[in-house]
């Protein structure tokens, strides 16, 4: 009694333990919960997401906003079209504002006296062309009859363009599209307006603004930015002043043609091929000579053509011979390189990129120029245009030598005179 029995063996190690009677193990001072989010990773979301909506806030604000843009930036090179006028106004002790005012009205008053002038021209034109419509008909049916041996009439032609379709649908969205003009109209006025404006302020206010531009930069900057405003100012200047000597020589030239055709408003069909023409680029001759044709045709329908003619001949004459004498002169870029700019302003503002494409990319290409190192050219023929010759002889000499040498190889081979041939062993 008191005694223990023999304890029976078992077949686990020392120092093994069961799991479920085992005591807890003790505690090490760490935490075994589950994994806690990073502190810094809540403040990277919030930065993230209030960036994006920075940027959804700004890419909306520019799409609202670039309209404005793109008038303070034809306000702008407005101002440095004028600078060198106001300026030279300026040096003879005249106030700027007063100077900017003036500039501004005769150009307005050119501008106003040019439109109203073509306006009453093409009003005119329009209700004699309008009353001589039938007789113009008659014309150009009685030649289609004697060209091609057809039988129309100035009948069956009036009742099948009145009656055709598209004429309604003409009709129908030329009085739905009133409104639509309308808005457009007061819309260009309004922008008209607002480019007046900041340009006035950007010429009259010129010394202001570049001196709070300057103030904010250090003194090495600030000289950079002077020198590229100057470089603006000449190019813009001398973009306009080329594109106007331009438009002299074209005016003058379709006026001598429209003179001795004796078509009516000569004069004022000269200005305006000019204008246009010079001032909206690529397209813009074209679009000048469509109103001198129509007018030559109302004279005689066989003018028109004459009028096309010579407009085509005279783009291909100021194409390759008088603009580039005159860029060279006056803004230094390459005609492929105006051209190339015109397009890339084109596809990225339309009609604005391309009037202001030229004097941008002249500034830019006169600025950098500035600051970029150049190096003498070697000489080398290939520099222009050639090949560079090879180390050695020439092909000619090569193959004078290789035809004089097959005579003496040919004489070598020939027996000589009074010496038998070899003998063979078939002869023996």
């Amino acid at each position: 009694m008191g005694q223990t029995g023999p304890v029976a063996p078992t077949d686990e190690p020392a120092g093994h333990e069961d799991p479920l009677t085992a005591p807890p193990p003790a505690s090490s001072g760490v935490e075994s919960g589950p994994a806690r989010m990073p502190r810094w990773l809540p403040r990277a979301m919030v930065l993230a997401l209030a960036l994006y909506a920075c940027f959804q806030l700004g890419d909306w604000a520019f799409h609202q906003l670039v309209g404005l843009l793109i008038n303070i930036l034809i306000a702008f090179f407005v101002a440095l079209a004028i600078e060198p006028a106001v300026g030279r106004m300026a040096a003879h002790g005249m106030r700027r504002g007063l100077a900017t005012f003036l500039v501004f009205m005769a150009v307005l008053a050119v501008g106003i006296g040019f439109v109203v002038l073509l306006g009453s021209m093409l009003a005119g034109q329009i209700v004699e062309m309008v009353e001589d419509f039938p007789k113009y008909l008659d014309q150009v049916i009685n030649w289609i009859n004697q060209t091609f041996r057809t039988e129309l009439s100035r009948v069956e032609v009036q009742d099948s363009l009145l009656n055709s379709d598209w004429l309604r649908r003409y009709v129908q969205n030329s009085a739905t599209g009133v409104l639509d003009v309308s808005a457009t109209v007061l819309g260009g006025l309004f922008q008209f307006l607002t480019i007046f404006l900041f340009s006035f302020y950007f010429a009259a206010d010129g010394p202001r603004l570049r001196r709070a531009l300057c103030s904010v930069l250090p003194p090495a900057r600030q000289a950079e930015v002077l020198r590229a405003w100057e470089i603006a100012v000449d190019k813009t200047g001398g973009y306009i002043y080329s594109r106007g000597l331009m438009a002299l020589i074209s005016g003058v030239a379709h006026y001598i043609l429209l003179w001795i055709l004796d078509v009516p408003y000569a004069p004022a069909l000269a200005v305006w091929v000019g204008l246009v023409s010079q001032f909206i680029p690529t397209i813009g001759t074209y679009l000048a000579g469509a109103l001198p044709m129509l007018i030559a045709f109302t004279v005689n329908p066989w003018y028109a053509l004459w009028v096309l003619g010579f407009v085509v001949v005279y783009q291909q004459f100021e194409n390759y011979v008088l603009q580039p004498k005159l860029t060279a002169k006056t803004v230094a870029i390459h005609p492929a390189v105006a051209f190339g700019s015109v397009v890339a302003g084109t596809a990225l503002m339309g009609a604005v990129g391309a009037l202001i494409a030229i004097p941008a990319i002249a500034t830019l290409q006169a600025f950098l120029g500035a600051y970029v190192k150049r190096y003498a050219v070697t000489d080398d023929p290939r520099v222009h245009g050639g090949h560079q010759r090879r180390r050695g002889t020439s092909a000619l000499v090569r193959l004078r030598r290789t035809l004089h040498q097959e005579p003496r190889e040919e004489a070598r081979d020939e027996p000589r005179k009074g010496q038998a041939p070899p003998s063979s062993d078939d002869d023996a």
